[in-house]
C-alpha cells in the first residue's frame, strides 16, 4: 500500500471512529490540473461532531501515517471544515453545507467510492 492509500485508510478511519456519516473518496489521479489527487467528503450532526471528526482525523494520520495536514481551515464555525495534505483533501460538513456545496457533483468526473457508515 502506498503512502496516500495509507493516508486515506487514515482519515477514514479517524471519520469512523468519531461515527463520521456518508463517507466518500473521489479519485481524481485520471483528470488533469486537479489541487489534489483524491479528496475524502464526510459529514457530522453538529458543530462539535464536525470538530471532533477532524481532531480524530489529525489524531490517526499523525499517529499512524506520520502525515501532518499542511493547513486546515473552517475550525472556527465549524459548518465545513477542510484539512489539506497536498494529495488528499478532506472535507467535513454539516449536512446542510455538504448538500448546498455539492463538491461531488462538482467534481462528477471523479471515481467515487462510498465507505459504509459505522453504527
Amino acid at each position: 500500500m502506498n503512502e496516500t492509500k495509507a493516508l486515506i485508510k487514515n482519515i477514514t478511519e479517524g471519520i469512523q471512529e468519531k461515527k463520521g456519516k456518508h463517507v466518500v473518496v473521489g479519485d481524481l489521479t485520471h483528470i488533469n490540473d486537479t489541487i489534489c489527487n483524491y479528496f475524502v467528503i464526510c459529514e457530522g450532526d453538529s458543530t462539535l461532531q464536525v470538530n471532533a471528526i477532524a481532531n480524530s482525523i489529525k489524531d490517526f494520520t499523525i499517529k499512524n501515517a506520520q502525515f501532518r495536514p499542511l493547513s486546515i481551515d473552517g475550525e472556527n464555525n465549524a459548518e465545513w471544515i477542510a484539512m489539506d495534505y497536498a494529495d488528499v483533501i478532506v472535507h467535513i460538513f454539516l449536512p446542510e453545507k455538504r448538500e448546498f456545496y455539492n463538491l461531488e457533483h462538482l467534481w462528477a468526473d471523479a471515481k467515487l467510492t462510498n465507505i459504509p457508515d459505522i453504527d
